[in-house]
């Protein structure tokens, strides 16, 4: 494995020959995947075909989108308008970028987690104490003409691909928070009013085979920071959902995405709908690629328990009202060393 000319190395560089896991990948024996005691998602995460959510069986899909929300926290949908076509090319444009020479990739690479750019590994290098088999290329993505200029240049096609895709993420982003504002009972723009400018950050995450995958993460058990994700991957496994006390594996359909519940949702439905543990593990013969689309509040917006959903008789407010950055800080500062970070957001009555 060579070292890069920012003396960083990253793992998808080490020599395919290696036999065991680094010392600095292997995770404490209590804090390893039991990968033998893991269940087949099955009908343990929904599928939600969306075709019909503009038409006349909208109330229908409204109802299984909030039972998702409210049950499982993770749900995959189908029929989601976002063109095949769009899809293989992001896939495929993303595996290009990081089957490039080290030389190309760490040009964009950096630490520095406030920086909308940027090619790292692990999840915070300077924070973690363990690290995770994982590279990564991080950026945001709203609004593209104000970040385009210092994504990748290489492979050629990246950016058009690139905000190809995330526009036509966004367009069913914003269509999933009308129906789960209606779900709540709230008006259909609700959520979005909260967001004020809105945040669109992706991650391209590369996870080359693993010697030992029992010793080790591609990520830790976490619950997303965000309103929303929309995780598309390929056709391998590797995403797993903690749900009854159990790890499932959430194996992966064709031209459909992954949705989970956010910790901003949770605030927003006071507790109704819920941020889930994941994590994502590797595997000894094949890289994994997958691509989350986060949506955030912007910077200067305020994240509270949406008042219709108070009732000071019987539904008191879970959480206080804070500004979204108070929130994303205490985030970045406790890397993923706890599962969430949401208790420091408790109201004070609960």
């Amino acid at each position: 494995m060579a070292a890069s000319a920012t003396s960083k190395l990253l793992v998808s560089d080490f020599d395919s020959s290696i036999s065991h896991v680094p010392p600095n990948y292997v995770r404490p024996i209590s804090d390893r995947p039991n990968l033998l005691d893991v269940e087949s998602s099955g009908d343990s995460i929904p599928l939600i075909d969306l075709r019909e959510l503009h038409g006349p069986n909208r109330a229908e899909i409204v109802h299984q989108l909030a039972n998702a929300s409210s049950t499982y926290g993770f749900f995959q949908i189908k029929n989601h308008g976002v063109p095949d076509k769009t899809i293989d090319q992001m896939l495929a444009v993303a595996r290009d970028f990081f089957h490039q020479p080290e030389s190309e990739r760490v040009k964009h690479y950096s630490a520095d987690s406030t920086k909308t750019t940027r090619v790292s590994t692990s999840f915070n290098v300077s924070a973690d104490k363990v690290l995770n088999w994982r590279d990564f290329l991080r950026l945001h993505c709203f609004p593209i003409k104000d970040f385009i200029q210092e994504w990748p240049s290489s492979p050629d096609s990246f950016k058009e691909v690139t905000a190809e895709y995330a526009t036509s993420v966004r367009a069913l982003i914003l269509t999933l928070l009308e129906a789960i504002s209606e779900s709540l009972g709230l008006e259909s723009d609700h959520i979005s009013n909260i967001l004020r400018q809105h945040a669109q950050h992706m991650a391209f995450n590369y996870y080359p085979p693993c010697p030992e995958p029992e010793l080790t993460y591609g990520l830790p058990e976490h619950k997303d920071p965000t309103v929303i994700t929309v995780l598309l991957q390929d056709q391998v496994s590797g995403l797993q959902v903690f749900k009854d006390d159990k790890w499932f594996s959430v194996n992966p359909i064709p031209n459909t995405f992954t949705v989970n519940i956010g910790d901003q949702m949770q605030v927003i439905s006071n507790d109704k709908y819920k941020s889930v543990i994941h994590r994502a593990v590797v595997n000894t013969e094949r890289e994994r690629l997958s691509i989350p689309t986060f949506y955030f509040p912007s910077t200067d917006a305020v994240i509270g328990p949406a008042n219709e959903l108070i009732n000071e008789q019987e539904s008191l407010a879970v959480y206080r009202t804070f500004p979204f950055v108070e929130y994303w800080d205490t985030f970045w500062n406790r890397s993923l060393a706890t599962a969430s970070c949401l208790d420091a957001f408790k109201a004070s009555t609960t």
